[in-house]
């Protein structure tokens, strides 16, 4: 029986040594992460994907033009502190606010079984990304929220083993709760989003 999470690189399999995060690696679980709002079956839902996608392509680049100097995220950052373009840290941070939205959404679905996918990600959504968004993009993401299939038809689409489902998950929400907090509280230790 296989789920969702099988074949696909999980932040569980991201690399993190020193609490310096591996860019290539993260950059592949964040992929396969973009493809689980393809199982939330909403249109609503590719203006998401398409905007942490964007963000991705930006540090893809990054670390494809200064393998070196952004090998691990935190010296991604370092790299274009001194620096006025922080194109590849701009994306870091807006994609990292996007996994923090769903690590929310997942943990809040996960710990609240009696609770459907419309208000565990509206409760995401309000607790994480809605702070940032101005008045023209708030309501396209509301608009995502309320599309949400029922609890029931999401997880039947991660996988018919729903055990299995739930130990993948876990593991694969855990991990990502972890790097997120790793990425946030680095952006913090220097107050390097300033003005991002």
């Amino acid at each position: 029986m296989t789920t969702f999470f099988d074949g696909k690189k999980s932040f569980a399999d991201v690399k993190v040594s020193d609490d310096k995060i591996d860019t290539a690696g993260f950059l592949e679980a964040s992929e396969a992460l973009v493809k689980l709002f393809d199982l939330l079956g909403s249109s609503a839902f590719a203006v998401v994907q398409k905007d942490m996608t964007g963000n991705i392509n930006k540090i893809r680049s990054k670390l494809l033009s200064d393998p070196m100097g952004a090998g691990t995220l935190q010296d991604l950052i370092l790299s274009e502190a001194p620096t006025k373009t922080k194109t590849a840290t701009q994306g870091l941070l807006w994609l990292s606010r996007g996994l923090e939205f769903t690590s929310r959404a997942m943990r809040e679905t996960v710990n609240n079984p009696d609770r459907e996918l419309t208000k565990t990600f509206t409760d995401a959504y309000t607790a994480t990304l809605s702070q940032y968004h101005g008045m023209l993009i708030k309501p396209v993401f509301k608009l995502a929220m309320k599309a949400c299939p029922y609890r029931k038809d999401f997880f039947e689409k991660l996988g018919s083993d729903q055990a299995k489902v739930a130990e993948e998950l876990e593991k694969w929400l855990a991990a990502l709760e972890k790097i997120v907090k790793n990425i946030m509280e680095f952006f913090a230790s220097g107050n390097y989003a300033k003005g991002l």
